[in-house]
């Protein structure tokens, strides 16, 4: 049984595990040093990764896809993403196994885990954790990360069955991203804007299996479509394959493709916007 007040009760078997911890929470304050410290308190050797706390606030999006792309480098553990607009609403929150290396993800359900868990296969379990016997009492209306998420991602770190920590749930009942998909036409990589990075490089959500399939080859010329405007590029490998001021398509560190302007910003230069649809093709 877990324990339900902070700082007292029975030690639960312990398993040494990782817990990540992802947040928009910003490092100013001391919401996430207190998720730290409830964790620590329950799972006391439990080595706890912070991936990020510098998401946008109330950005499940980016959160998502932040989690989706860093997890595949960490070993399997208890993994807690805490980017939660509507804390205290009618959302759910969740804790879910995954179908490979049993990885357990702990947040909101509000999309911010499932990107990450299609990683591993998909959610095969999963349950309703708001009223769970691991949260901490009483539980704020505004802070889940410190008396929910993190409690109950630290009773699992323990070794707490996750049919214990709350009431069950379909996983295909789970709310999902709505996220667009990128396809080939003919010679045509049609993909969207995921994200804009603070150079202004511009991550598409085709990946390195779909750009494979689609024929371009490094050091070809390009041309990229975006707002009805056309712009030459070159697959490159890295920025510096091109001069100062070119725009140059390549796969990121996630293997994901990417355009950038070597010095530059190739939002500024294609205008673009999350979601928008660009093409490439051969010049």
């Amino acid at each position: 049984m877990c324990v339900v007040t902070f700082g007292h009760g029975p030690r639960l078997p312990f398993r040494a595990v990782l817990v990540t911890l992802l947040t928009d929470y910003g490092v100013e304050d001391d919401f996430v040093g207190v998720c730290h410290l409830v964790i620590a308190g329950i799972a006391p050797e439990a080595r706890i990764i912070d991936i990020a706390h510098g998401i946008p606030r109330h950005d499940v999006r980016t959160g998502a896809l932040v989690l989706r792309r860093t997890l595949p480098f960490a070993p399997a553990g208890v993994h807690i993403a805490v980017v939660d607009p509507e804390v205290g609403g009618r959302r759910r929150a969740i804790a879910l196994r995954t179908a490979e290396e049993d990885r357990i993800l702990v947040g909101p359900d509000n999309g911010v885990l499932l990107p990450a868990a299609e990683r591993f296969g998909g959610a095969v379990e999963a349950v309703e954790i708001s009223t769970s016997p691991c949260r901490l009492v009483p539980v704020s209306a505004t802070f889940h990360g410190r008396d929910l998420f993190a409690p109950v991602g630290a009773h699992l770190a323990t070794g707490v069955a996750l049919a214990e920590t709350g009431d069950p749930l379909e996983p295909s009942e789970l709310v999902a991203l709505d996220l667009p998909t990128p396809r080939l036409e003919g010679d045509e990589v049609v993909a969207h804007v995921l994200a804009i990075d603070r150079y202004g490089n511009v991550t598409l959500d085709a990946e390195h299996a779909l750009l494979a399939r689609s024929g371009l080859r490094l050091g070809q010329s390009v041309v990229v479509e975006a707002g009805g405007d056309e712009h030459v590029a070159v697959y490159a490998h890295a920025f510096t394959d091109v001069a100062a001021g070119e725009l140059l398509l390549y796969e990121d560190a996630y293997r994901t493709l990417a355009l950038a302007v070597n010095r530059g910003s190739a939002a500024d230069r294609l205008g673009a916007t999350l979601d928008g649809e660009l093409r490439v093709l051969p010049a």
